[in-house]
């Protein structure tokens, strides 16, 4: 690619003190360079935002709402450049990326309309207590290689609305939309209230443990997060942790099994299956058991796996060379485990592609039912008792999401009630709001992300008790 990316900082853009390849995942070959950042760099990114956030914080609301808007119009006129490079460097359709950036446009949207109202808590006997909230100050967004522009957006809208400043660190395998997007940000954007570095995953902590970074915000797996976590509390910064998953579908039993079969192999597929909330492992009733499987093989079968960018694909590549190497491995073991129905090893071509795989008759101990395992895979448990299932989907250090499908609707909320995770959907996928808060549970995550409580992790919470003086 005949282009010059470089870094966002204190309103300018800069080269790397060295560069880095970035690879198509669907060719396996290197299409572009990144620069990379150094210890000096973040500082100065760092001190650029520290420099921004008195004004920042001190504009009015409306005003940097009105900026978070000005972004959004900006990000859709060239919504069409950024999935194509999304598809470039990521992987997944390009159908799939526009969708990514027509939500991402959404969610700044969302959240430029929100606002953080002073709360008064008591009014009485001359005695009057208010809630107000005041921004934190420098916010370091951390974000993954799976969605690297939304989960950007779903860290900056609520940032930026409340009064913070950010320096943004995308995933070394996906750092070229994050960057597009700071050319944006340098023409609308105050000098410093948004700045971006990259690394090959190596100067986390830099960002993570610096004394003048106040809030971590950070999406990825569980056992990176539990490192930012640790750097973290060095300096006690508020953290909100959105980490991994391993979410199961319970099919109930007055479902139609190709009908939902349907749905699921939607909600596991999608992506590549390199979703945090996608389904993971589905638990179906014995007696439709043999008919849930073979519909879902026969999908499975007819998906047209290719390069993200050829019309008609519709599942693209596994996003990078280490994932693809974990999946295939957990592909050696279920099919020593369990019966492969479709798909089941990697294609012989270039890049990293895995055909959408289904297996079935795993034990509940296989790898590729207790791990997340962030790919096209899909393994499929039967049950014959509601609670014993429950129990099984619920045996999992994970607390994501998770879906129940049931015509009964009262029995189906009933069973998503007991299912321990940040988030539950009865008869649908990934219908994530940014209006409607996202929170994991367990070891899926600490804090939330959108809605009003997505907007108050960005702020501190100060409480103001007042009396009057008696007179003398």
């Amino acid at each position: 690619m005949e282009r010059d990316f470089r870094m966002l900082i204190d309103g300018e853009l800069v080269e790397g003190a060295t560069s880095f390849e970035v690879i198509n995942p669907a060719t396996g070959s290197a299409f572009a360079q990144c620069p990379k950042a150094d210890r000096a760099l973040i500082d100065r990114a760092v001190a650029a935002a520290r420099r921004a956030f008195p004004a920042w914080s001190a504009t009015p609301i409306e005003q940097r709402a009105a900026l978070v808007d000005k972004l959004a119009d900006a990000l859709e006129a060239r919504a069409g450049e950024f999935a194509s490079l999304l598809t470039s460097e990521q992987g997944k359709p390009l159908d799939q990326a526009m969708f990514e950036m027509m939500g991402s446009i959404f969610t700044l949207r969302a959240f430029a309309a929100m606002r953080v109202e002073p709360k008064t808590l008591r009014e009485e006997g001359g005695n009057t207590v208010i809630e107000h909230r005041t921004p934190l100050g420098v916010v370091a967004s951390i974000t993954p290689w799976n969605f690297p522009v939304i989960l950007l957006m779903n860290k900056l809208g609520p940032a930026l609305v409340t009064g913070n400043t950010m320096v943004a660190k995308p995933a070394p395998t996906t750092p070229l939309t994050t960057l597009l997007f700071g050319e944006i940000c340098r023409d609308i954007l105050p000098a410093g209230v948004f700045n971006t570095v990259c690394d090959q995953n190596d100067l986390g902590e830099v960002l993570t443990t610096h004394p003048d970074v106040d809030k971590v915000a950070f999406t990825g797996s569980t056992a990176t997060g539990k490192k930012v976590m640790a750097a973290a509390a060095q300096g006690v910064k508020r953290v909100t942790l959105e980490l991994g998953g391993n979410d199961a579908a319970i099919v109930l039993d007055d479902v139609d099994p190709r009908q939902v079969a349907q749905k699921v192999y939607g909600g596991a597929m999608a992506n590549a299956g390199q979703i945090c909330v996608a389904i993971k492992r589905a638990y179906v009733p014995e007696p439709m058991y043999d008919e849930f499987c073979d519909e879902l093989a026969r999908l499975a079968r007819e998906a047209v796996v290719d390069d993200g960018a050829k019309q008609g694909t519709q599942v693209g590549p596994i996003q990078n060379k280490m994932q693809f190497e974990k999946v295939k491995a957990l592909l050696d073991d279920a099919r020593q485990r369990g019966t492969v129905l479709a798909g089941g090893e990697a294609l012989d071509r270039p890049g990293y592609f895995i055909p959408p795989t289904i297996v079935r008759d795993l034990d509940d101990d296989a790898p590729l039912v207790r791990e997340e395992q962030f790919g096209p895979v899909l393994p499929v448990l039967k049950y014959d008792d509601i609670d014993d299932v429950i129990a099984r989907a619920n045996d999992s250090e994970y607390g994501l999401g998770g879906t129940v499908w049931g015509k009964d609707l009262t029995r189906a909320t009933d069973v998503a009630k007991r299912i321990d995770s940040g988030t539950v959907w009865v008869n649908q996928y990934l219908a994530i709001d940014p209006n409607i808060p996202f929170r994991g549970s367990k070891q899926s995550g600490i804090g939330g992300e959108l809605g009003e409580a997505g907007l108050h992790e960005y702020t501190q919470p100060h409480i103001i008790n007042v009396v009057a003086l008696e007179d003398a």
